[in-house]
């Protein structure tokens, strides 16, 4: 049985990433623990498909390159990609999500940084099929437009909270 980091978009998916992380043999996917809020807000709130994997986070904020994770997800919208980043957004502060300090992020292109329980996650809302990547090629075959809707990406790169860089 393959217990690598990537967490699918199938049946329990938070039990999946929690048993994930707190697996004792699993030191290597530490690192995803800090996308464990991301995705179940993601999966549980705004009903997408998404995947978890490690990766890590070049944090132009803090000047540093740190180990984390990242969230693609992928959702349908009959109101647009706009109005779906909107959205997200909204609920995310609604849900305990705060910005982060200092965050200079990019809000004309739908990035932006948010901190929950340690984490820090910078959330990118975009078009389908922007990153082509496998984890967004799964979750997008999962999220399948039916007539009058747009399917749509997010890309959550979570790290462990740090405070901003002095300027």
């Amino acid at each position: 049985m393959h217990r690598g980091p990537a967490l699918a978009c199938g049946m329990r998916p938070y039990a999946t990433l929690l048993a994930i992380v707190l697996s004792p043999f699993a030191l290597g996917a530490q690192p995803t623990r800090h996308c464990v809020d991301a995705h179940q807000f993601l999966t549980t709130n705004r009903g997408m498909a998404a995947e978890v994997e490690r990766d890590t986070v070049d944090d132009w904020r803090t000047g540093q390159r740190v180990v984390g994770c990242r969230v693609t997800a992928a959702g349908l919208t009959r109101d647009g990609v706009k109005r779906a980043a909107e959205l997200l957004y909204e609920r995310l502060r609604t849900n305990g999500w705060t910005r982060t300090p200092d965050p200079r992020d990019a809000p004309n292109e739908a990035s932006l940084r948010f901190r929950k329980a340690g984490s820090d996650c910078l959330f990118n809302v975009y078009s389908d099929g922007l990153l082509m990547t496998e984890a967004e090629g799964r979750v997008s075959e999962a999220r399948i437009p039916g007539p009058g809707e747009e399917r749509f990406g997010v890309l959550a790169m979570c790290m462990p909270a740090m405070p901003a860089k002095p300027r």
